[in-house]
């Protein structure tokens, strides 16, 4: 038979695991974002119409917006956008860094080095043009904005999220191709506060990397030896897209 439609049997014996949040028009979005920017499934069309019985329905959402890839344009004025990208450049080997132990007992917790460093140590390096995912256990807040957000009575955010030392390493000495999390933000909120911007998200987009943000189910995937897939709507020009993520695992 054909090379690849056995290469899919053989896929689908795999684990397949969604990574993505299902939405609505409850869903949570960064409070910058005007309210009445989502409109989800609204009716234009409707069964009964004399000129043909059928459904069409509308779609209003940001480009930021539950599980969602962040092109460099986001953060970098001469950063791509979403059209740079074709389908050869959206599946990756995945590898999953796990600091959950470490954010239950902070909720500040930045992702180090070291603890990319052990996991190497276990696992092996992590793979040029890998997708490293770091799983906090952080979606399972999901679909609480305040929640997600962890305010305070003042206002401020507590969430954990990577370390500007340890997107370097991912990047700089292992040329990863992108990054995940499950967070709303890619920065660790302490680190975002001192910095007074969101300087690990701007580092990533400004070295021309993308990232994924709200990932889900991290915790049903092998740590390393899978391998992740993102797909979004091919519209020119967005500087971020809902994004449907999956991984295929052992």
């Amino acid at each position: 038979m054909y090379e690849l439609w056995e290469g899919l049997k053989r896929a689908k014996e795999y684990k397949w695991v969604e990574l993505s949040h299902p939405l609505d028009n409850d869903s949570p979005f960064w409070a910058g974002i005007p309210e009445g920017s989502v409109e989800l499934c609204k009716t234009v069309y409707d069964w009964g119409n004399p000129m043909l019985d059928c459904l069409i329905q509308t779609f209003c959402f940001p480009g930021q917006f539950g599980t969602h890839i962040d092109f460099p344009s986001h953060f970098d004025k001469e950063g791509v956008s979403s059209e740079a990208y074709g389908v050869e450049q959206l599946v990756f080997p995945l590898c999953v860094i796990d600091v959950s132990d470490k954010v239950a007992q902070d909720v500040h917790y930045a992702v180090t080095v070291q603890d990319i460093l052990d996991y190497e140590t276990k696992y092996s390096p992590i793979p040029e043009g890998a997708f490293v995912a770091l799983r906090t256990d952080w979606s399972k807040r999901w679909p609480s904005m305040d929640a997600l957000s962890n305010f305070d009575a003042e206002g401020g955010e507590h969430t954990p999220g990577w370390s500007r030392d340890a997107l370097k390493y991912i990047y700089e000495t292992r040329s990863a191709a992108a990054n995940g999390h499950e967070t709303i933000d890619t920065d660790a909120s302490a680190l975002a506060a001192q910095a007074g911007d969101l300087a690990c998200e701007r580092y990533v987009l400004s070295h021309g990397k993308v990232q994924v943000e709200l990932l889900y189910n991290l915790d049903q995937v092998a740590p390393a030896g899978a391998v992740v897939m993102v797909s979004f709507p091919r519209i020119t020009g967005a500087t971020g897209l809902p994004a449907r993520v999956w991984a295929v695992t052992p």
